[in-house]
């Protein structure tokens, strides 16, 4: 539409694996990850992680995550403001 701005991007990466204690978040073998993909925006990211944790419901050793890449691209940007700033 004219006028409207295209949403920002905001990557997400959507990961998961076996963990070695289900109280941490080392993971068993590292290359065993399970690269579920990267993102537009946390929607779609969180879609996919529910669709990876579905499928590993029966394990519970294995944990999906989101990590929320465009905090870590551009902290700056993604970062909350701060306490009394205009």
């Amino acid at each position: 539409m004219p006028g409207t701005q295209p949403e920002r991007q905001l990557l997400h990466l959507v990961f998961g694996g076996k963990l070695n204690d289900i109280e941490s978040v080392e993971f068993e073998d590292l290359e065993t990850l399970d690269i579920v993909g990267v993102y537009p925006n946390y929607a779609k990211a969180y879609d996919a992680w529910k669709a990876a944790a579905q499928r590993t419901v029966d394990d519970a050793e294995t944990r999906y995550f989101i990590v929320h890449l465009h905090r870590l691209l551009d902290p700056e940007v993604s970062a909350p403001p701060k306490p009394g700033a205009s």
